[in-house]
């Protein structure tokens, strides 16, 4: 008896049930791409983002430069693009 009282509250604190299923198809439109892969790129591929149209002020780089990857800061409208090391 006392085995079947802790069985049924082990049952009831883990949940009951088979497993858990997803409810649709994932939305793979929002998921964002991986980082690229950089240690065999030769060049550079990289976006350099300013704060304003003056480009002085720079608030983040995004992609492939000289075999490493830079991914930091923000992004805006005024972006230089770097295509040689």
């Amino acid at each position: 008896m006392r085995s079947f009282i802790l069985g049924a509250l082990l049952a009831t604190l883990l949940g009951c049930g088979g497993p858990m299923t997803q409810e649709g198809e994932p939305d793979l439109a929002s998921q964002e791409a991986p980082l690229p892969d950089c240690s065999n790129e030769p060049n550079a591929n990289l976006h350099r983002y300013y704060s304003d149209a003056t480009y002085t002020e720079l608030i983040g780089e995004f992609g492939c430069y000289c075999g490493g990857l830079y991914v930091w800061g923000g992004r805006s409208v005024y972006s230089q693009y770097i295509q040689e090391c």
